[in-house]
């Protein structure tokens, strides 16, 4: 079996890929692949490892001996399914890889959107500290997190370690129906938001999560709402978010991904990042967390060990 892995510097240099290589007579790294490079690369291939590089249905057709595609993420949806199912080829995903340090990071931006401790930073580093009259500074409200009411989207295995981690801060939790779920008993979030204080993201972006807060709901919810998306772009409109956020709608707003990744095309919070805002963005770095990474790979290793024992190999 021969092997090929596309964009392997997205997981780091710091990783172990033996796992996945001792299972392979052949096996080809490359850090990085471009559109133009793809077809070269997967056509004689039967295992194809990719991150976030396109697999579309003109790349698919022209490898004829590819058998199984590891995505090194949760998302498969740089696939071509519809092309890969018909020509027989398998796709599998990783989920779960992350739990632990996504769900920190989301804490870490919940607790700095409370705490405002990015814009107290950026005071003492412009010597407002050194040259106050007092001995604190107190330009912005912080909020206490106990006691205060926060609402989950998307109760998987993320979603119930960020409520763990809440309910240790002793903040009350509710969870939201999940859009799209049928017969979901748990309340929406739009019956929940007027009352909300925080709302943590962690659903998948689909046709019904996609602007899943915008101006019309946010128009019902607290000003002192703050707003943490460490799941998909998209989720949260960003336009009407940020407006929400100048305009006092909201008090604060953080997220770790965009609509678009990287945001080539500009993206309105980055247009907002400098101005006198309670906004905090990270490039898509929840998941970065070395622990993590090896996760992934670890479970691809097994996603193809069972594949290879499946098909007789």
């Amino acid at each position: 079996m021969r092997g090929v892995v596309l964009d392997a510097a997205s997981l780091g240099n710091d990783v172990d890929w033996q796992p996945i290589a001792a299972q392979l007579d052949d096996w080809q790294v490359f850090n990085e692949t471009t559109a133009e490079q793809v077809v070269e690369r997967i056509q004689k291939a039967d295992i194809v490892f990719s991150n976030k590089v396109v697999l579309d249905n003109e790349t698919l057709r022209s490898a004829t001996q590819l058998k199984w595609i590891g995505i090194l993420a949760t998302g498969t949806n740089n696939v071509d399914h519809d092309t890969a199912k018909a020509r027989g080829i398998k796709v599998a995903n990783v989920e779960a890889y992350g739990t632990a340090s996504v769900a920190q990071h989301t804490l870490t931006l919940m607790l700095n959107l409370a705490t405002q401790a990015q814009r107290y930073h950026q005071l003492v580093a412009s010597g407002a500290w050194q040259t106050a009259s007092r001995f604190c500074l107190n330009d912005f409200p912080v909020v206490q997190l106990a006691g205060k009411h926060l609402v989950i989207v998307g109760h998987g295995e993320l979603g119930q370690a960020v409520e763990s981690l809440a309910k240790a801060f002793g903040m009350k939790v509710s969870i939201a129906a999940r859009p799209g779920k049928k017969n979901d008993p748990r309340p929406s979030l739009d019956s929940l938001l007027p009352e909300a204080d925080v709302i943590s993201l962690h659903c998948p972006l689909t046709d019904d999560t996609k602007d899943l807060l915008n101006s019309n709901n946010l128009a019902h919810c607290k000003p002192e709402l703050l707003i943490v998306n460490a799941a998909r772009g998209g989720i949260v409109n960003e336009h009407d978010a940020v407006e929400a956020l100048r305009n006092g709608i909201i008090a604060g707003l953080a997220v770790d991904v965009l609509s678009e990744e990287p945001p080539r095309n500009g993206n309105p919070l980055l247009d907002a990042i400098n101005e006198p805002l309670n906004l905090i963005v990270t490039p898509h770095s929840a998941w970065l967390a070395p622990e993590a990474r090896q996760a992934i790979i670890n479970i691809s290793a097994n996603n193809l060990r069972q594949f290879l024992q499946d098909d007789g190999q």
